[in-house]
C-alpha cells in the first residue's frame, strides 16, 4: 500500500504478530471471559494473545514508543510516539463466529493520530491511512480509498454498532439523525468507518467509545476524504461521542442535530 509515513512497513509487521496470534482461535469455541460486572463486555483469549503479539514487538523495535491497549492498559504514553491497539474490535462479532471484527493499530504523534491500520484477517482485508490518504489492500486487489459525496441526510448511508450505545438526550438526537437517512446498519464496528472511507456508506454515529477504538481509525477516513470528530466538532482522538463522515457538509448538518446532547 502506498502510504510514505515512516512507520508504514512496522505497522503491516503488527498486524501480521496479531493475526498469528488471532486467527488459531477464531471459531474454535473457546472461552469467554466477562470484563463487566453487572453487564457483558466479552474478552478472549485471542484478544489478550493478539495485544501481547503487538507490544512485544513495539518493545523489542521501539522501546523509547508508548503503548496504549484495551487488554493491557497504558505504558510509557508521555513518549513522542504512542501506539494505540485494539486488538479485536467488535469482540463480539469474534465471538459469534462473525467476521465483521478486524484489529486497530493507530499511531499518534505527540498526541495526534498520525497513522492507522485496520486488519481483518479472516477476509485478508487491510485498510490504512495516514491522514493524507488511504488505501484498501485485499482480495479485490490495491485501491486507494476514496469517501463519496454525501450532502443531504435523506442520501445518506449511516451505522452504528446499535442505537442502544445512546441513553436520554442522546438517544433521542440520535433517532432524529437516523429517521432522517436512507438505510441504517447496526452492528458493524471498526468495519463501518472504513466502509465511509470506500465510499461505500456516509455516516457512522457513536458513543461511549475509548482512544483505541478510533486512533486507528482517524487518519483512515480523514485520508480518505472524509471527517471525523466528537459531537462538538473537536478532536475524536480520546474517544467518547464519534462522527465520522465522508462528506464535509453532511458532518456539519449533523453536528447541529446532535448538539442538543453534545458534551
Amino acid at each position: 500500500m502506498r502510504i510514505s509515513h515512516i512507520y508504514s512497513d512496522f505497522i503491516e509487521r503488527l498486524a501480521t504478530a496479531a493475526s498469528d496470534a488471532i486467527m488459531p482461535h477464531f471459531r474454535t469455541g473457546h472461552d469467554v471471559e466477562n470484563k463487566l460486572a453487572g453487564g457483558f463486555d466479552p474478552v478472549t483469549v485471542a484478544d489478550k494473545a493478539g495485544e501481547t503479539a503487538m507490544r512485544a514487538l513495539i518493545n523489542a523495535e521501539f522501546p523509547d514508543h508508548g503503548i496504549l491497549g484495551e487488554e493491557h492498559g497504558p505504558e510509557n504514553t508521555d513518549a513522542e510516539y504512542v501506539w494505540v491497539l485494539d486488538p479485536i474490535d467488535g469482540t463480539r462479532a469474534f465471538i459469534t463466529g462473525l467476521p465483521t471484527w478486524g484489529t486497530l493499530i493507530g499511531l499518534a504523534e505527540k498526541g495526534t493520530p498520525r497513522l492507522g491500520m485496520m486488519m481483518q484477517p479472516y477476509v485478508r482485508e487491510a485498510y490504512v491511512g495516514d491522514c493524507d490518504t488511504a488505501w484498501y489492500k485485499g482480495p479485490i486487489g490495491t485501491k486507494a480509498l476514496k469517501t463519496r459525496s454525501c450532502q443531504n441526510l435523506a442520501d445518506a448511508v449511516m451505522f452504528t454498532t446499535t442505537p442502544a450505545l445512546f441513553q436520554g438526550e442522546e438517544r433521542t438526537a440520535y433517532d432524529a439523525i437516523e429517521a432522517k437517512t436512507k438505510l441504517a446498519r447496526y452492528g458493524t464496528d471498526c468495519y463501518g468507518y472504513c466502509m465511509v472511507a470506500a465510499g461505500h456508506a456516509d455516516l457512522v454515529v457513536e458513543t461511549g467509545l475509548q482512544a483505541y477504538d478510533v486512533v486507528a481509525l482517524i487518519p483512515i477516513v480523514e485520508g480518505a476524504g472524509g471527517v471525523m470528530t466528537n459531537w462538538t466538532g473537536g478532536s475524536a482522538a480520546d474517544g467518547g461521542q464519534i462522527v465520522a463522515s465522508g462528506d464535509p457538509r453532511l458532518h456539519e448538518l449533523v453536528l447541529k442535530g446532535l448538539a442538543t446532547a453534545a458534551i
